[in-house]
């Protein structure tokens, strides 16, 4: 059964998902990378929680369907989705042009800045070139952030690329890296929010410039299927307008 078969017109009318369809709809899979807290991460007892996690899940049962999560390592998750073992990708994954030569996006969902996070004692008002300068610089592999550290600090510092945040984290306590650079929620939650209270934010908020930081969190679905984009739009565009989404983003962000 193609996609194009499970949403018809009438998931496309007035009602995100027509009665006569509804027999004929079957699970939706969406790739997700953990952990990447307070985005998406597993409980203490394994279960997979997390903004996008609840927001996804909170779409689906707009548009009256079931979704199953799959965990894909970031590094093969647009792969992933072009060999079918899910159907679309729901991960705190940037919009951007490259990406879009490869996907298609929904509107977006959210849009993080991004921030530099070093230890309290690290002496240094403003990241650039002459303060990074012979550093140590943590990145997560294949994300925007290792693109623009690598771009504009890789001839000056040492760029270390780790498969997760929570990798980086482990070696920032262990005074193997001097400086990360992360998206701010995941910076916050990880080490602003640790109990050793250590770290700080160096220099402002980053979402600038368009080419590297793009246009905010989006889902991305295989390019042929524009229908399950579009149910996914009216299902966001519904949560907005009936508070099931502020809700949600004041669950994980309060009222920052």
């Amino acid at each position: 059964m193609t996609l194009r078969k499970v949403f018809t017109a009438g998931l496309l009318g007035t009602a995100l998902l027509a009665s006569t369809a509804q027999a004929e709809v079957r699970d939706i899979r969406i790739g997700v990378d953990v952990p990447y807290e307070p985005m998406e991460y597993r409980t203490a007892e394994g279960e997979l929680t997390g903004f996008d996690i609840d927001l996804g899940n909170a779409m689906c049962a707009e548009i009256g369907i079931q979704c199953e999560w799959v965990v894909q390592a970031w590094d093969g998750i647009i792969p992933g989705l072009a060999a079918r073992k899910y159907d679309a990708i729901m991960s705190s994954m940037t919009i951007n042009d490259e990406r879009r030569e490869h996907v298609l996006f929904s509107e977006p969902y959210f849009t993080p800045p991004s921030a530099w996070f070093a230890p309290t004692d690290l002496d240094m008002e403003t990241p650039d070139t002459a303060s990074l300068e012979g550093l140590t610089i943590g990145v997560q592999r294949g994300t925007l952030q290792d693109n623009y550290v690598t771009d504009l600090y890789g001839d000056v510092a040492d760029v270390k690329r780790y498969g997760t945040a929570d990798d980086l984290v482990l070696d920032m306590d262990a005074d193997r890296v001097d400086i990360g650079f992360l998206d701010y929620p995941v910076g916050k939650s990880t080490l602003l929010d640790s109990d050793s209270g250590e770290y700080k934010v160096v220099g402002e908020q980053i979402t600038e410039p368009k080419e590297y930081f793009g246009d905010g969190f989006g889902i991305a679905f295989r390019q042929r299927d524009q229908d399950l984009a579009d149910a996914f739009n009216q299902a966001l565009a519904a949560l907005k307008e009936n508070g099931t989404y502020d809700e949600i983003f004041n669950r994980y962000f309060g009222e920052e």
